[in-house]
């Protein structure tokens, strides 16, 4: 389910389980239908930003605060994951109306 960024609420699936090493790698494993998805540093950095409480425009903009040079792409690259982790069952929105 792709969301509207300014009205969706990106919920992680209470059945996630989130492991994170030294470096920033992690391992996304949803515990009801054991799909999984391997996180680089960004996208792990990403996750952590969805609590629920953001919208997904939110999110984006909280991960860019402080890069420098942050490319034009970036609400396009969040949200491309987030509807990744959703057709995945690990976020459910909540739609503001």
């Amino acid at each position: 389910m792709s969301a509207d960024g300014n009205f969706s609420i990106p919920i992680p699936n209470p059945a996630s389980f989130f492991k994170e090493d030294h470096a920033g790698w992690g391992v996304l494993v949803n515990m009801d239908t054991a799909a999984s998805v391997a996180l680089n540093p960004t996208g792990s950095m990403i996750w952590k930003l969805i609590d629920g409480k953001r919208s997904s425009k939110d999110i984006a903009l909280a991960f860019t605060k402080g890069l420098e040079d942050a490319p034009h792409c970036v609400y396009e690259d969040v949200m491309a994951l987030l509807d990744s982790l959703a057709e995945d069952g690990l976020i459910g929105y909540e739609v503001r109306i």
